[in-house]
């Protein structure tokens, strides 16, 4: 091995909630949130990841909590950049001084703008890679799901993750038809921290409503209506306050963005050619992402398309697998531009 030109290349999944690295030969290598904390007066950077998720709600007045990745694309340029910059330096810990520069394959959704493609690109250079390939999101879930993406066959994915949703058939290499809509897993929040408001004038925090989706979210009612106990503070007093909510409530709650979710799968099997759609049929629809967690979801997308609906081994890896495991075709990724980003007209 030469030690001088030793590189070790990384796969990245810039997600809207989340960012994963996966090093070459190592798996996934960085699991944190996608949150930097920085300090107003001075311009610094206080904390990213876990430490700035923790500060969110809690911090005092010169210091603001931004989430820099809005609806899958960069919302601030700078601070994407830095998040980058630290995370592949986290994924790196023990790389020789002599190594290269790393080779970066980071993920971008399927419906991005080649504005926001490049900027993405040029934040992972800015970061501190040799060269930046993107990978379209779903066929980078694909990938990570263990779907035969290569193959002659129609393998459709469902990528539910914090800021959109991606949906796409994929066959022999490449996307046949895709939907990319910025409706996901941090809508869902939202839509809960907004019934609560109105239904008993609480106010909740993000985190709040992500925990009261994990625990009781339902993508449709089940028989055992479980409730929970959530705190928040009283718009009318400004106290706070301690309720019991339901399950059922909660999925009502969700209830807009699921029928989305749902719509968009229907959409693109409309596309799909009808070979494609016989291999769909027998193999099924495979969900990944954080929303794909969503308890019943598989259940309601399979009533809704009346075909098997799979949820992946591993729904929050699949992308950061797909990425990582995409570096052994860095060719391919060269010479077929389009499997990174393609856009379809709705």
């Amino acid at each position: 091995m030469g030690f001088f030109n030793f590189s070790q290349d990384l796969g990245i999944d810039l997600g809207t909630a989340n960012t994963l690295v996966f090093i070459k030969g190592k798996g996934i290598v960085v699991r944190e949130p996608s949150v930097v904390a920085l300090n107003k007066t001075t311009g610094d950077i206080e904390a990213v990841g876990s430490d700035a998720k923790n500060m969110i709600g809690r911090t005092p007045g010169n210091i603001s909590v931004i989430r820099p990745m809005k609806d899958g694309v960069i919302a601030d340029y700078d601070t994407t950049a830095a998040m980058m910059k630290y995370y592949i330096k986290q994924a790196q810990r023990n790389r020789s001084s002599f190594a290269k520069k790393p080779n970066v394959m980071v993920c971008v959704p399927s419906g991005i703008t080649m504005v926001e493609e490049r900027a993405v690109l040029d934040a992972t250079k800015q970061a501190g890679s040799r060269d930046a390939f993107p990978i379209a999101e779903p066929f980078a879930a694909a990938i990570g799901a263990g779907l035969p993406v290569w193959d002659p066959t129609g393998s459709m994915i469902v990528d539910i993750g914090g800021g959109t949703t991606e949906v796409a058939v994929i066959s022999l290499g490449g996307i046949v038809t895709s939907k990319s809509i910025r409706t996901a897993g941090d809508d869902m929040d939202d839509a809960i921290i907004q019934y609560i408001r109105k239904t008993y004038n609480l106010m909740i925090g993000e985190r709040s409503a992500e925990s009261i989706k994990m625990d009781i979210g339902e993508a449709r009612p089940s028989e055992d209506d479980v409730t929970m106990e959530i705190r928040g503070r009283d718009l009318l007093t400004g106290l706070p306050k301690t309720i019991s909510i339901k399950a059922s409530e909660i999925n009502l709650s969700l209830k807009d963005t699921v029928d989305a979710i749902v719509e968009a799968v229907k959409n693109t099997l409309e596309r799909t050619p009808p070979e494609l759609s016989a291999d769909i049929m027998d193999r099924g629809i495979v969900l990944s992402g954080g929303g794909a967690l969503l308890k019943n979801l598989d259940k309601v997308i399979s009533d809704e398309t009346k075909m098997p609906v799979f949820v992946a081994e591993e729904p929050l890896d699949s992308v950061a697998i797909g990425t990582g495991k995409s570096l052994d075709y860095i060719e391919h990724f060269q010479s077929h531009p389009n499997v990174s980003s393609q856009r379809v007209s709705d």
